[in-house]
């Protein structure tokens, strides 16, 4: 029997071999998460309370809130917060719960996932005070109680002992950051310590500045790991990203290893940008040196905000998990103020390739995810050239121990996982 995809001519084989070159060994693979780390409910929960539940989580823009009264509802795995503008300008959140009877704050509709569309507005707008519907319990926007019918003079109600639960609220680049445990960043856990040397490795690049040009909200039927493992390498760009290829020739070569990210991946000559033809009529950011004006940069902020910076606009992605298969991420394309006032800007050359990147992302991590379901599948391997992938195994051991990425032991035949 023939088999076609065997039957090569050499020609051909030498072309593939030139293509995508055997220069690992097995000695070189490191064991990926184990199994349950991307396929059990059990997990996540674990990652719930030490790592979502205590570790800053971007939940949205601050340009999203302009007025007083004005407030985002989020659902950090699972848990609703509330981020308010206050009259004074300043952020508070809260979680979304009233403290008489444990109703929500919020209605449905202002409760519901982030949408696609343009610029995105806050969920709702307070009137002046946070009412429950259920009995009229208020409170003000810092949390505090305000009134509660009928209780000013009941035995053992103090409404100091009654504010909404706290969370702490914070902002980078222009993003807004959430800590389920403020008693955590008190204690010394900021945002500017977690963020690290992340900032200044991007100064140059006017963040905070930005504005929403448009946002589209994919429902990815994967965990939210593999999503950051993938976008952590680029082992897989020659064969699943060609368009990305074109623009960016070093996302191919050698399995995409040795990328100089701090400095910047150079993109291919007269290009300066992630467009189809790879320019653009909008102007270069302000303030960028002269590599940034012509490189690619990209950040990965954990647990949630992935950050890829051109010359002229930033595609920020925000993954909020749903389910250990299923996670929602938010794309938001941002740009200068400027070249949106302009009466020709259209953000539609950057929309629409990296709306092609993304869904070729989208598929294959689909497809690692179903394969994960596999009984025969333990855990995966990293290659050489996904050794920024590998950085997933410290950030959850740090949180949730070495039990939680011990790789699988061995079998006879050699290999733990697929």
């Amino acid at each position: 029997m023939a088999f076609p995809d065997l039957d090569l001519d050499p020609t051909e084989e030498h072309a593939l071999d030139a293509a995508f070159p055997n220069r690992m060994s097995r000695a070189a693979f490191e064991a990926s998460l184990p199994r349950a780390a991307y396929v059990e409910e059990s997990f996540l929960e674990r990652e719930r309370e030490a790592l979502w539940w205590s570790e800053w989580v971007a939940v949205g823009r601050a340009e999203q809130l302009p007025e007083a009264g004005d407030f985002l509802g989020a659902d950090v795995a699972g848990e609703r917060v509330i981020v308010v503008r206050d009259r004074a300008g300043r952020l508070s959140a809260h979680v979304d719960l009233c403290r008489h009877r444990g109703s929500r704050l919020t209605s449905a509709d202002q409760r519901a996932d982030p949408a696609s569309g343009d610029a995105p507005g806050p969920s709702g707008r307070f009137r002046g005070v946070i009412r429950c519907a259920y009995h009229s319990w208020c409170y003000e926007l810092d949390g505090a109680v305000r009134s509660a019918p009928f209780l000013g003079e009941a035995e053992g109600f103090d409404p100091a002992d009654f504010a909404l639960h706290p969370v702490a609220v914070d902002t980078w680049g222009g993003w807004l950051f959430v800590n389920l445990a403020p008693e955590r960043v008190a204690a010394g856990h900021t945002l500017v310590a977690q963020l690290g040397a992340i900032p200044g490795r991007i100064e140059r690049y006017p963040l905070a500045n930005l504005r929403t040009a448009r946002r589209i909200v994919y429902d990815v039927r994967a965990n939210w790991k593999v999503i950051v493992e993938n976008y952590n390498e680029c082992y897989h760009c020659a064969g699943v990203h060609p368009e990305l290829c074109r623009i960016v020739p070093a996302f191919r070569d050698r399995g995409g290893s040795n990328l100089d990210w701090d400095g910047g991946v150079p993109q291919a000559e007269g290009t300066f940008t992630f467009t189809m033809t790879g320019v653009s009529d909008r102007l270069p950011f302000p303030g960028l040196d002269e590599a940034e004006r012509v490189r690619h940069k990209g950040e990965l902020v954990y647990p949630n905000l992935m950050v890829s910076l051109s010359a002229d606009h930033v595609a920020a992605f925000t993954l909020l998990p749903k389910a250990p298969d299923r996670t929602l991420v938010v794309v938001d394309w941002l740009f200068h103020p400027d070249e949106m006032a302009k009466p020709s800007f259209d953000p539609s050359d950057a929309v629409d390739f990296w709306d092609l990147v993304n869904r070729q992302d989208w598929a294959v991590c689909e497809g690692v995810q179903d394969g994960m379901t596999s009984r025969r599948f333990r855990a995966g391997w990293y290659a050489p050239m996904e050794d920024l992938s590998l950085d997933i195994r410290r950030y959850l051991g740090e949180r949730l121990g070495p039990d939680a990425i011990a790789a699988p032991a061995v079998d006879g035949s050699g290999a733990a996982g697929a």
